[in-house]
This record gives structure tokens, C-alpha cells and sequence, in this order.
């Protein structure tokens, strides 16, 4: 005969959260069922200040005094109207890159190949400009449509690859990286080298072809392009019915799939829209700040695509914010190379310690520590 009591008894006894032992007492280690608002920007908060006060001790161990940083990640950021500007312009494809990973997240497709679209992208959009297609008043804009058709067509074969056969999509999009980049250097060496210069990237794009700048420095407005990107990204994540499904896709594809909900079509939306969100980041560079497709425009954007989507924590406006933070970190980083000789390495392990600390504070919201006895 069965004890049902102590059987019940046993259950609850094990659903509890297992104490820690230590010599100073016990701390118990659980799950939090809910994190307001107000504490996860806390901890987050927290965990950012941690990784930038480790930062500032690492460089000033490299020769830098804490005036120095003081005056290059704050003052002049702040009150230089020409760093202003070029945190500005930098924001506009981090933004768009950290847009298209957020989407691709929100449905755990797991797209690694940012930079492979946006070579893509910015293909299309110069094979646009080279052979003049359509009027100039309106090249502009299909250079931004071609460059977006372009992202998504790359993302269509780890797209198929993965809800057709089960091929994990971050093996195949990171792969598709080389192969775009191998692709792009033998345009850039072959038929669509500057005939003029002879360097290994493509000719200078013409005024039609460049985005309009604001009026303020050097200023454009793929700045406001980004920022209607994020917009659209929240409708379509937070208010839709598409987003919605998401939610569910998100937390249990199969609990998903039970319920009726296409998963395929919503991954598959989710991945074609991530590649022509990194497309048009590839455009937004060109055709925005270098005014040429080069060999190396790509260079940094799909990991800081990635970075940018987790610290916003998978959020459309998230993504908004913290990509200005990480413009600053782009801005700041090169005059600590060019005026202080700092590697390029050091900035990237600065940039990998913040990650590093950004994810640490992570535990802090799912789980709460406490004494116990």
C-alpha cells in the first residue's frame, strides 16, 4: 500500500531549493519566479559598472591616467559636436545590425551570419549604383531594396537548412560568412576594382547614391532609417499578432507547434526579415558613410549585432539604446589606438569584460541567494 502522505511530503521536500553549505552559515540558491522592471536595469546597471570599472584599471595599468579616460569616454563624447556626430553616424548600422539579431532571437534562430548578409547587402546595393539602374531620384531607394533582397537571400539556405533537415543554423550562417567574404574580395580584385585609383575596392558612389546628410557635421539620415527600423521591429515584436506568436515560439516551440502555431513560417519570417535588416546595414554603410563598398566595412558588426541584442535583452528599443553605448565604445576605442597607441586586443578585451560582466548580472535576475538559519 502506497503512503500517499509521505510520498507528497517527499516531493515538496525536493522541490525546494537545495541549501549550500557554508562555514559562515547557509545560503540558499533559488529559482525567482518574477524580476520587476526596476531590478533587472539595476542589476544590469551593476554588472555594466563592474565590467567599466575594471576596464578603466586595465587601462590605466596601460599608461592611460583616469583624466585621460575621463576626457575621451566622457567629455569628449559629450560636449564635442564632432564626436557627437561620429557616435551618432556610428549608431545608425549597430542599430540595424542589433535589430536583426534581436528578431532572429525572439524565434531562437540563431543567425551567426550577420556579416555575410550585409556583404550581400552592399553587394546588390553597388551592383545598383555601377550599372545606374533606375532614376537617379529614386536610386537611392532601390539601392536600400536590393540591398535588403540581397541580406534575405543569403539567410535563405541556412533558413531551409534548418527547418527542412535540422541543420543547425549556427554552423551554416557562420560558414556562408566566408564563403560572402571570399566573394566580395573577388569582386573587389576583378571587374569591380576603383578604375581610377586601382585599390581593391569600388568606385566612388555618386551624390544620387549616397544618403542625404541631416545638415548638422556628417550627420545623414540613415540615423533616422535606423530609428524607423526600431520602431517597426517593436510593432511588429510587441504589438502584432506575429510578435505574439513569437512569445510562444520563443519560450516552447514544441508546446508552440501543439498549439497549432506555424513555427516554420514564423522562424522562416524571423530569419528572412533578420537578413534584410543585416542588408541594409550593409547599404547604410556604404552608401552612408564610406561612399564605396570596401573589403573591410564589415569588419566588427555582426559581433556587435550580437552583443547588442543580448544586452538589450532580446528587446527592439533595448537594442535602440544600448547600440549608442556601444557607438561610444566603437568611437572611443579608436582614439585610444590612434592617440594612445593601445592595440587593437586591448579594446577588445575591454569590450569582451563588459560582455562578460553584463552576462554574470544575469544570474541576479533568475535567481535570488539568501540565508537561511
Amino acid at each position: 500500500m502506497i503512503d500517499v502522505g509521505h510520498e507528497r511530503t517527499q516531493m515538496v521536500a525536493d522541490s525546494k531549493p537545495r541549501a549550500i553549505k557554508r562555514s559562515w552559515g547557509r545560503l540558499a540558491v533559488e529559482v525567482r519566479q518574477h524580476a520587476s522592471s526596476g531590478h533587472q536595469i539595476a542589476v544590469l546597471g551593476a554588472g555594466l559598472l563592474v565590467g567599466l570599472v575594471v576596464s578603466a584599471l586595465i587601462l590605466m595599468a596601460s599608461g592611460i591616467s583616469l583624466v585621460d579616460l575621463a576626457n575621451e569616454f566622457v567629455f569628449a563624447i559629450v560636449t564635442d559636436p564632432t564626436s557627437i556626430s561620429a557616435v551618432l553616424t556610428q549608431t545608425a548600422p549597430l542599430m540595424i545590425c542589433g535589430l536583426a539579431a534581436t528578431v532572429a532571437f525572439r524565434v531562437r534562430f540563431w543567425n551567426i551570419g550577420i556579416e555575410g548578409q550585409m556583404i550581400f547587402g552592399a553587394i546588390a546595393a553597388t551592383a545598383v549604383a555601377i550599372h545606374d539602374f533606375g532614376p537617379p531620384s529614386l536610386r537611392i531607394w532601390i539601392m536600400m531594396l536590393a540591398a535588403a533582397l540581397g541580406g534575405m537571400a543569403w539567410i535563405v539556405l541556412p533558413a531551409f537548412l534548418r527547418l527542412r533537415l535540422g541543420v543547425n543554423e549556427i554552423i551554416s550562417t557562420l560558414l556562408l560568412n566566408y564563403v560572402a567574404f571570399d566573394f566580395l574580395l573577388h569582386l573587389l580584385y576583378g571587374s569591380w576594382k576603383d578604375p581610377k585609383s586601382g585599390f581593391p575596392n569600388s568606385a566612388e558612389f555618386d551624390l544620387a547614391e549616397r544618403i542625404p546628410l541631416i545638415g548638422w557635421q556628417a550627420l545623414s539620415y540613415s540615423l533616422v532609417l535606423a530609428l524607423a527600423l526600431a520602431v517597426l521591429c517593436w510593432w511588429l515584436l510587441n504589438v502584432s499578432r506575429a510578435g505574439f506568436y513569437a512569445g510562444f515560439v520563443h519560450a516552447n516551440p514544441k508546446m508552440a507547434s501543439a498549439m497549432g502555431l506555424s513555427v516554420a513560417s514564423l522562424v522562416g519570417g524571423a530569419a528572412l526579415l533578420s537578413g534584410a535588416l543585416s542588408g541594409i546595414a550593409g547599404f547604410v554603410i556604404s552608401a552612408g558613410v564610406e561612399y564605396r563598398m570596401t573589403q573591410s566595412f564589415f569588419l566588427g558588426y555582426g559581433f556587435s549585432g550580437i552583443l547588442i541584442a543580448f544586452l538589450g535583452r532580446n528587446s527592439a528599443l533595448g537594442a535602440a539604446f544600448v547600440s549608442v553605448f556601444v557607438a561610444v565604445l566603437f568611437i572611443a576605442g579608436q582614439s585610444l589606438q590612434v592617440f594612445y597607441q593601445i592595440p587593437g586586443s586591448v579594446v577588445q578585451l575591454i569590450q569582451a569584460i563588459i560582455v562578460i560582466s553584463v552576462a554574470s548580472a544575469e544570474f541576479f535576475i533568475r535567481y535570488r541567494a539568501r540565508w537561511v538559519g
